[in-house]
């Protein structure tokens, strides 16, 4: 069962797609999140989360205080669950929270975001081309604000993900399975 682990929300069990997603653990999200919030990455943030799958990591930033989330999933169930998981996140927050779905492709999404982001996450399928990944960070820059960080989570069998020089990478972290890398923009 995904759950949101900490916060406002914490325990709040989370639907997930039936098929298609590959929730991030609970136990790499706690350690992740620790991570950031030792950073304060997360409080008042504005977070992005592509691939959102269920939508948990954006919706644990809202928990722990994150100001506003966007969840982008292509996939129109999805989409669907993200949603009703927003919706139950948001019934549960002492304030005004809010988080956006967003119903389209990653790369159409970025191409023609506007604002900016504190807090990115990329948790793409395992089996998405490196090809993709590539162009999504090279796409990211633009929308990031002077000091956000980019989360990159991936199988740990896959290579580290090519970075563009307009980010740098700040930190890497193996759980079991899953490999997340940190990146920050590069300094002009």
């Amino acid at each position: 069962m995904t759950r949101i682990v900490s916060g406002f929300a914490g325990s709040l069990a989370l639907k997930v797609p039936k098929s298609g997603t590959r929730p991030t653990s609970d136990h790499v999200r706690e350690a992740m999140f620790s991570a950031l919030e030792a950073r304060d990455a997360v409080d008042g943030a504005q977070v992005l989360d592509l691939y959102a799958g269920s939508g948990a990591l954006g919706l644990e930033a809202a928990s722990r205080g994150a100001s506003e989330v966007v969840l982008v999933e292509r996939a129109a169930s999805a989409a669907a669950v993200c949603r009703s998981n927003a919706l139950a996140v948001q019934k549960a927050s002492p304030g005004k929270l809010t988080v956006t779905v967003a119903a389209r492709s990653v790369q159409s999404y970025l191409d023609s975001a506007v604002g900016t982001f504190d807090l990115v996450f990329l948790d793409p399928p395992y089996d998405l081309p490196d090809a993709e990944l590539t162009t999504n960070l090279a796409t990211l820059p633009r929308i990031l604000s002077q000091d956000a960080l980019v989360v990159v989570e991936r199988s740990s069998r896959t290579p580290e993900p090519a970075w563009p020089a307009t980010l740098t990478p700040v930190r890497s972290k193996k759980y079991g399975e899953t490999m997340v890398w940190w990146a920050v923009p590069a300094a002009e």
